[in-house]
């Protein structure tokens, strides 16, 4: 018998048994037979036989090259042999006669009579889906199909196989004839044997809870007789029987052959786990995002258990939906992204509170979710597109945010907000701090273009989003697909946020090509078919309110924003056309109607707001008259509609700025053609609106006939304070016309103070509005201003999606916004007309506002700086300042009570440290009336400086004189209180540019708005010890100049600043609250630093002097820690350091420098100030003469504890035998380094170490050095050292 071939053998060996084979002359295994072509038939049965049928290789006949690449003639399609083609027929005929198509095969289909057959319902059943099918559920023993085919498909392959009934090794064996070879058939049956256990234990490692590989392997096919038990073989238990449901039955449709291996999904679930310990587990979630407990046990029939993972639990965790959104079923990618849209919302609505550890939001950022949702947006299938824009809204958008900024835009300033972006500045952009941010927003740097998407939205998810040309999508999306009206207004709400993000953002939104075309074209039209209540199922050619809000939005970014949607997308005639009829005519649905009705108006206020749009109020006047006279008409319903109400107060909100218009004039010219044309030839004239003030007076007079009914007061919601703040435009712009008598309005003013404030003010239910701000100011209650938890700093948003309580500043029954309204009006009265002064600041007398301004001035902890609390604060900032202004109107022409003049003077300096960015005018109007006013400063006149002198006698050891005291300093300082304010409205105002936006929109100067969009409140406009600016600005420009400052410049900064620091260490004590004591010894240092001459002038050391003494102060000194942080100082000892260096290059024995010098020498702090004072610092002893008499702290402080510090120690012995340290050169320093080393050395400490024993040991044995020093206290009097 030939041996088969083996491996490693090569081609030659080959040939060699081909050889042996063909000399044997054995019969080949296989017989080569060659059939003929097909179509020639028998055309080639004539050839003659081949002369060799045997398979030889023949190499030596082979061509060298290969034949060269001639293209073959075509080929000509033939006729079946026993099918000829006519000659005839037209092949397109017999092609249509013999067509396969689908619809050919449809147009054949006969329905079956099923009259007589018996209709049979399915059984019910308790599971749903079936599970996934596993490889690893396959049975034992069964063969394993090629991977290329489906795993059922593979099944059925497998069944075949088997039934074609293999022949087993036995049955083989016998047919091979006489077993000439027995090690073959040995091999044969191992081989069988080894098949089987292969796939036995591959069967088992696939199985659950065992490794399980990514890989798909291809293994072989194994026979039914592999698996089955042989003749001497141990039979194995057999597999449970499958526990079902339900009965199998064979009369059941395709049930003839139970299959059970396709019936493992119908088994119940495995046992859910009860969770023994407080480990945290993986959320999971409902298919309406709800949060599942983890021993929740729902049915299977909601289909939440279709997850490998923990398959008892119900529910599906967020990297299973993630997972999912990936699928290739698109129903499946849709459903993922609207159970993480649900799951969302429900995150920001606060519903899962403490349940889950961390931040939902925060971690779908981290995890890509941005960009999985860009990514779905350019899927092909729209319900994908629309759930991903869904998912995409609730994760920008707050509803809560837009709810709250449209319900307060008629409120005092309301139309102005902070942008809704990041407050963490890029580090190019720090210093650019006298750059508006207006302008600043218009540019951007190119670093910024360079960063990818991922890096932009990991500081800022909007940057991010608009850096992936989502803007081109979501026009593609409206323009082209159409989808439904929630996929419209999802868009029209992510624009609207976009909006809100900044100036940049807004433009970037106008300028998108075709966007703003699109939606003004298909959701604005001026024509459209009626639209009855109920949902509209299409939004195309149907006008909707969102995207007129998404347009005063954008407008609300920047007036050159607004002067182009008014003259590039014909928005005047859709203002005309959804003005003009009232909205239960505009065919609309009712809510939407007035919705549209109330955008329209707010659109056309904020063009207003920058002195635009007025030509339309000439043609559009008799429309705003007929709707200001249905107003009375609107506010007796009972009870008030609160969209109706919002339409009211938009309309006075608009009459307001169309007011204000009349009566300003524009300034200068404006460099924009586009505003130009809009804004300065569009001025509405005095005589267009004086009819106006008898209309709202009537409204105003009905609404609070209903403020002894709170419900209804409630109701009627921003109605009375837009009344009052058109009243004072109303007469702010009748006192601005030269050409009217003053007399007039003079007298108008007294009608309307006789008639309807002042019983106003006299009012019971009045006093219960002051008397509820403390219960809903946001400084009063801290907590109220606390972050959400779900609110990640690269996606800012107000968080306000539960909404806000009734007892807080943007509550239902907040008194702000009225509060705030009337003490406008009343500051334009009192402004205009100074006779009514004193009578309507008898408002100030409330015990509510007493009350209210104490808890605001006591000290407390300050709301944290949030998107909410920035907004909140401002509105209550409003108020405080109004009050303020009012009461210096009032103390400007009658004495204040000492009181009351001392609260609003703390309420004054207290708002000025509080003030955000956009408030910059307030700060400056502070500083100009109550800050720097001695009508505010009672304790003058009362004894307040005969007090402080009264305090220096009782002083202990205080030998100071007259002139040079307390009294005497204060009482100068108010004597320089004019040049001490010009002093602060130098260095303390903000940039320039800032200033003069703030200006603009709080003098109502129209022409000059450039945006309603605020700076970005990143910090208050001034530090919290804004009272040392000035000086912390001199010793910055003494550094940045080595030649040295002017010396009256520098001197008069100095005594300014130290004359109004005493004045509130004094008096206001509470001022300076928030500054800790180490930071005023670090800012009475930079005096000394400032200049090598100023600390020598004689007004500046009594001022130094006082400070001094005010710090060392017995409830002062314990709150002295030079450990802590201090703000503006990164290290208090390298302050020392040079304040060391400086002390001994110039102090030539200054005994004020030496007190400073060694107030931080104290034991209770660092060891590191008297190192490097005695290790580095040994010249400045001889300088410190400051004698013990004047140390403005006891002994005591520097000698108790004993020093422990071997190294400090070893110094003071060092000077002390050196000479360096000498009683007369040093005295303070002297009793403490005698005190210390003599406390040393006879010190009986058992446990010292044997460094210190050393040292003990050395120091005795040269006592002889220091006789007189170590006798020195032994008497326990430090007070007279004797001579060395």
């Amino acid at each position: 018998m030939l041996s088969r071939p083996k491996p490693g053998e090569s081609e030659v060996d080959l040939l060699r048994f081909q050889s042996q084979f063909l000399a044997a002359g054995a019969a080949p295994a296989v017989q080569l037979v060659k059939k003929g072509n097909r179509g020639s038939g028998d055309a080639n049965s004539d050839r003659p036989p081949l002369q060799d049928h045997r398979d030889v290789v023949m190499l030596n006949n082979l061509p060298d090259l290969p034949p060269a690449l001639v293209p073959s003639p075509p080929k000509r399609a033939r006729a079946s042999p026993g099918h000829p083609l006519p000659e005839d027929e037209d092949p397109e005929e017999r092609l249509r006669r013999h067509d396969q198509h689908i619809t050919a095969v449809l147009t054949k289909i006969i329905e079956r009579d099923t009259s007589s057959v018996t209709v049979k319902l399915p059984v019910p059943s308790a599971v749903a889906f079936p599970p996934v099918f596993h490889r690893s559920r396959d049975t034992q023993g069964k063969s394993a199909i090629s991977g290329k085919r489906s795993i059922f498909a593979q099944e059925i392959a497998a069944r075949r196989i088997s039934e074609a009934r293999v022949p087993s090794v036995g049955e083989v064996v016998p047919n091979l004839g006489p077993p000439e070879d027995p090690s073959l058939v040995a091999f044969l049956r191992s081989h069988s044997h080894t098949q089987e256990q292969t796939g036995k234990k591959a069967s088992e490692e696939q199985r659950p809870g065992g490794l399980s590989a990514n890989v798909t392997k291809e293994e072989p096919l194994m026979s039914s007789s592999a698996s089955e038990p042989k003749k001497g073989d141990k039979l194995e238990p057999e597999a449970p029987a499958l526990a079902l449901p339900v009965t199998l039955q064979k009369e059941w449709l395709h049930m003839d052959t139970v299959e059970l291996e396709k019936l493992h999904w119908t088994q119940d679930l495995p046992p859910l786990r009860r969770q023994q310990t407080q480990e945290r587990m993986q959320a999971r979630f409902s298919l309406q995002g709800e949060l599942l407990a983890p021993d929740v046990d729902l049915p299977t029939h909601l289909g939440l258990h279709h997850h490998g993972e923990e398959a008892e639990r119900a529910g599906y965790s967020l990297q299973e939906l993630f997972h999912l959104t990936r699928s290739q079923v698109s129903q499946q990618r849709a459903l993922a992204l609207h159970v993480l849209a649900q799951v969302i919302s429900r995150a920001q609505a606060g519903e899962f509170g403490d349940r889950l550890a961390g931040s939902v939001l925060s971690l779908l950022l981290d995890a890509g979710f941005l960009f999985l949702l860009r990514f779905s947006l350019d899927d092909r299938v729209d319900g994908v597109i629309a759930a991903a824009i869904r998912a995409l809204r609730a994760l920008l958008v707050a509803p809560g945010d837009e709810e709250l900024l449209d319900r307060t835009f008629s409120w005092y300033h309301g139309a102005l907000m902070f942008p809704l972006m990041p407050s963490q500045e890029d580090k190019e952009d720090e210093d650019e701090d006298e750059e508006h941010p207006a302008e600043k927003a218009k540019r951007k740097s190119p670093e910024e273009e360079r960063r990818p998407p991922p890096d932009l939205a990991r500081h800022d998810v909007i940057k991010g989003l608009l850096a992936t040309s989502l803007l081109p999508r979501l026009r593609y999306v409206l323009e082209v697909t159409y989808p439904g009206p929630a996929v419209v207004l999802d868009i029209l709400a992510v624009l609207i946020r976009l909006a809100r993000h900044s100036l940049e953002s807004a433009t970037r939104v106008l300028e998108c090509p075709r966007l703003i075309e699109t939606i003004v074209r298909e959701f604005l039209p001026t024509s459209w078919s009626p639209v009855g209540a109920g949902p509209t199922p299409n939004l195309y050619k149907v006008p909707c309110a969102t995207a007129m809000k998404l347009l005063r939005v954008l407008a609300s970014a920047g007036r050159n924003i607004a002067a182009r949607l008014l003259s590039s997308f014909d928005l005047r005639s859709r203002l005309c056309r959804f003005i003009a009829e009232a909205p239960q005519e505009l065919t609309l649905p009712p809510e939407e109607a007035e919705t549209l009705s109330i955008e329209a108006l707010r659109l056309w206020a904020v063009a207003a707001s920058y002195g635009q749009g007025s030509d339309l109020y000439r043609e559009l006047y008799p429309v705003v008259m007929r709707a200001l006279q249905v107003v009375p008409q609107e506010l007796s319903t009972h009870p008030p509609q609160p969209l109706s109400m919002q339409r009211i107060a938009s309309l006075l909100t608009l009459l307001t700025q169309l007011t204000l218009a009349a009566g300003s004039t524009p300034t200068e010219t404006i460099s924009d053609s586009v505003e130009a044309s809009l804004s300065v030839t569009s001025l509405v004239t005095w005589t267009q609106v004086s009819g106006l003030q008898p209309l709202v007076e009537l409204c105003l007079r009905q609404t609070l006939k209903l403020l002894s009914r709170p419900e209804m007061w409630r109701a009627v919601g921003p109605v009375p304070a837009a009344c009052l703040l058109f009243l004072g435009a109303f007469y702010q712009a009748w006192s601005q016309q030269p050409s009217l008598c003053p007399e007039d309005w003079l007298q108008d003013m007294e009608r309307l103070s006789e008639e309807l404030l002042l019983p106003l003010l006299s009012q019971p239910t009045l006093g219960s509005l002051w008397d509820s701000l403390r219960h809903c100011s946001p400084l009063c209650n801290p907590l109220s201003c606390a972050p959400a938890s779900e609110a990640p700093p690269s996606l800012v948003s107000l968080g306000c999606s539960g909404g806000c309580p009734a007892l807080s500043l943007a509550g239902s029954a907040s008194p702000f916004p009225f509060l705030t309204a009337l003490l406008s009006l009343l500051n334009t009265l009192a402004r205009i007309h100074k006779g009514l002064c004193g009578q309507l600041a008898a408002i100030l007398a409330a015990p509510g506002l007493q009350k209210y301004f104490l808890q605001c001035v006591a000290p407390g902890a300050a709301p944290p700086l949030t998107p909410f609390s920035a907004w909140a604060l401002r509105h209550e900032y409003h108020l405080q300042y109004l009050a303020l202004a009012l009461a210096q109107k009032a103390a400007t022409l009658q004495p204040l009570p000492a009181t009351h003049a001392a609260l609003y003077h703390g309420m004054a300096l207290a708002l000025l440290s509080r003030l955000l960015p956009g408030s910059e005018y307030l700060a400056h109007e502070l500083l100009l009336s109550c800050v720097f006013r001695l009508e505010f400063l009672p304790e003058r006149t009362t004894g307040g400086p005969e007090a402080a002198d009264f305090s220096d006698q009782l002083s202990l050891g205080s030998s100071r004189a007259p002139q040079c005291g307390q009294g005497a300093l204060l009482a100068q300082a108010c004597q320089d209180l004019p040049s001490i304010r010009s002093c602060y409205l130098t260095h303390c105002l903000p940039a320039q540019a800032s200033l003069l936006a703030s200006q603009a929109l709080y003098r109502a100067e129209l022409q000059r708005v450039p945006t309603l969009l605020l700076p970005v409140p990143t910090e208050p406009l001034l530090p919290t010890d804004w009272p040392f600016l000035p000086l912390i600005r001199l010793y910055h420009r003494a550094s940045d100049t080595p030649s040295g400052l002017p010396p009256t410049d520098t001197v008069g900064t100095a005594m300014r600043v130290l004359q109004w620091v005493l004045v509130l260490e004094s008096w206001r004590p509470q001022a300076l609250w928030a500054v800790p004591p180490a930071a005023h010894l670090a800012r009475l240092m930079c005096v000394f630093l400032v200049d090598s001459e100023l600390f020598r002038e004689s007004p500046v050391q009594r001022l130094v002097a006082a400070l001094l003494a005010q710090l060392c102060q017995p409830q002062v000194l314990p709150n002295l820690s030079l450990d802590c942080p201090l703000p503006g100082l990164t290290s208090f000892p390298d302050l020392y350091a040079n304040f060391l260096d400086h002390f001994e290059a110039v102090s030539f024995g200054d005994h004020l420098f030496g007190a400073l010098v060694l107030l931080p020498l104290q034991r209770r702090f660092s060891v590191t100030f008297r190192l490097t004072l005695f290790g580095e610092h040994v010249g400045a002893l001889r300088a410190l003469s400051l004698p013990l008499t004047q140390l403005p702290v006891s002994l005591e402080c520097y000698t108790v504890p004993p020093e422990d510090n071997l190294a400090l120690l070893q110094l003071y012995f060092r000077t002390l035998v050196t000479g360096a340290l000498r009683p007369h050169w040093c005295p303070v320093l002297y009793a403490v380094a005698v005190a210390h080393i003599n406390s040393f050395i006879f010190s009986q400490d058992p446990q010292s170490s044997d460094e210190v024993k050393a040292a003990r040991r050395s120091m005795l044995q040269k006592t002889w050095l220091l006789a007189d020093e170590v006798s020195f206290l032994s008497a326990g009097s430090p007070a007279a050292p004797p001579p060395l």
